[in-house]
């Protein structure tokens, strides 16, 4: 296995958001595949989508693995 420089890979604040948007998205779109609904599996896509958004702008406003708020908290090496 090869040694990682990226040790940070995924530990902010913008990708814990979007991972846990978008897995309670995909909950909410396979709920409504089960129930065979077009509205709540269409409510998940919308939550998916959210979820990205949100992790992206996070992401530019600092909270992201290279973001200025994460260097400003030391998390950051």
């Amino acid at each position: 296995m090869a040694d990682h420089d990226d040790d940070h890979h995924g530990h902010s604040l913008a990708a814990w958001v979007m991972v846990g948007v978008v897995l309670l998205g995909s909950a909410v779109v396979s709920i409504g595949i089960v129930m065979w609904s077009l509205v709540v599996s269409v409510i998940g896509v919308v939550v998916i989508l959210a979820g990205l958004v949100a992790g992206k702008v996070l992401a530019l406003a600092g909270h992201g693995v290279d973001g200025a708020i994460a260097r400003a908290d030391g998390n950051l090496s």
